[in-house]
């Protein structure tokens, strides 16, 4: 799958929205990007866990993807079916620093 410009947004513990552009094959791992990109910044009150929406905006195509991070950690965590299942997963860890099999 084609790498695609996305807008992907996260919101804080404060309830204050923040997006950064990203550049990624999948909805998953634009998600973990996003995440990754925020972690950490200072001006980033923590990344809201549970029912939090991640936003993604396709940029060259009007699409917009709503996930909510239980669904993004559930996927993460959800057994391979394929090998491209395999690879994904293991890409999104990666972006992350986790291991194999580590939650996020």
């Amino acid at each position: 799958m084609p790498a695609r410009s996305c807008r992907v947004t996260l919101r804080d513990l404060d309830g204050i929205d923040h997006t950064v552009p990203v550049t990624a094959s999948t909805l998953y791992e634009a998600v973990a990007l996003g995440i990754a990109a925020l972690q950490g910044e200072e001006w980033v009150a923590g990344i809201a866990d549970g029912p939090n929406t991640v936003t993604v905006s396709v940029t060259n195509v009007p699409v917009e993807h709503h996930v909510t991070m239980k669904d993004f950690r559930s996927w993460l965590e959800r057994p391979p079916r394929s090998p491209r299942d395999v690879a994904q997963r293991a890409r999104v860890r990666e972006i992350l620093g986790l291991g194999a099999s580590h939650a996020v």
